[in-house]
């Protein structure tokens, strides 16, 4: 795979899935090998910790966990709603450019 639509950093939002939304969330981490990203506040669950001495007491903590990149889009500001996006290149530089809007994204 020669790489993913999105970033760290960028504002996304999911099309799919229970986490369906209409607002922007940030992607916290890209794996770009998996094609998975993991979105704040989406595909949020339940992990159990062991006890250690980090964490004598054990337990459990909510967490975001990987969903696939197919399933988010970037969000634009001009369009306000996510949008498929294209490459092209300004300057000799590879640019992310929404497909109905035009706006940069890099």
């Amino acid at each position: 795979m020669a790489g993913l639509h999105v970033k760290k950093g960028d504002k996304v939002v999911v099309i799919a899935g229970a986490d369906k939304s209409k607002e922007a969330r940030e992607v916290l981490r890209v794996d770009i090998e998996d094609g998975r990203v993991i979105v704040a506040g989406a595909n949020v669950r339940w992990k159990h910790l062991k006890r250690s001495q980090q964490n004598p007491q054990g337990g459990r903590v909510q967490k975001e966990f990987p969903i696939d990149a197919s399933k988010v889009l970037l969000f634009s500001e001009k369009a306000g709603k996510g949008v498929r996006t294209r490459s092209k290149v300004v300057d000799g530089k590879r640019v992310r450019v929404g497909v109905p809007c035009g706006t940069e994204f890099d």
